[in-house]
């Protein structure tokens, strides 16, 4: 199922480049156009986006699962594979594993141009390590989570919109400026998201600052989604091919 999805996304070659070239393209106009006028305690504005821009990147590449998954229920395929015995767990795992391969190759091209136009992390090999996992299972939600949207959209359009959500939501956070320069009231809710906990662990940890608990209650955040996702995926294909 992972090798079908894998397959598909080949195929499918508009979306793989939009899905890749959109993150790299945000990564130069945020540094180039606007990070000479955003001030941050970072020793280069290319510095501190980074961690923002690789969520983005995520939430590009996993919002093409709900895609898939729609456009699997709507060609009748789920049927076919259904009377070959293959259970809803595995063909949606297939999409959920293709995913985090295509955003394992945009984390890399996006990081390459990084180190390109100035990068420079003071990681240890640790933190390196720690890093990666958060990024992963941040990945491996948001792609559980998009998969459920595919259940639950009527349309290949309809879960397009999901591309909406995942590239707004890193927007009021920590990703492209410090959330003490936003307005009070919207604090609150850019402070304690879990995309401002997951750049703000990746900021910390890349560039050997202390980060506290902050690490945890990322990675507590992806573990809820990723529970959540999984058991209303479950529900909702049983629903959906009864």
């Amino acid at each position: 199922m992972t090798g079908r999805a894998i397959r598909i996304s080949r195929r499918n070659v508009d979306a793989l480049i939009t899905s890749m070239a959109l993150p790299v393209m945000l990564l130069l106009i945020f540094v180039y156009f606007f990070g000479g006028a955003i001030k941050t305690d970072t020793r280069s504005y290319v510095t501190y986006v980074v961690p923002g821009v690789l969520l983005l990147c995520a939430g590009f590449g996993s919002s093409n699962t709900a895609i898939a998954v729609t456009e699997d229920l709507k060609g009748g395929i789920i049927d076919r594979f259904r009377s070959l015995d293959i259970g809803g767990t595995q063909i949606l795992t297939g999409h959920v594993f293709a995913s985090v391969a295509r955003n394992l190759i945009a984390t890399t091209l996006v990081l390459a141009l990084a180190f390109a136009i100035g990068f420079r992390p003071s990681a240890t090999p640790a933190a390196w390590l720690a890093a990666t996992a958060i990024l992963l299972s941040f990945i491996l939600a948001l792609s559980w989570l998009s998969a459920t949207v595919g259940l639950l959209a009527k349309s290949p359009e309809a879960a397009g919109g999901f591309t909406f959500f995942v590239s707004f939501l890193p927007y009021p956070s920590s990703a492209f400026v410090p959330t003490d320069t936003m307005p009070t009231w919207l604090r609150p809710f850019t402070d304690n998201q879990p995309v401002t906990q997951v750049i703000d662990s990746l900021r910390g940890l890349l560039l050997n600052q202390p980060v506290g608990t902050t690490p945890w209650v990322a990675l507590a955040w992806c573990a809820g989604i990723l529970a959540v996702s999984v058991g209303a995926s479950g529900a909702l294909f049983r629903r959906r091919t009864a």
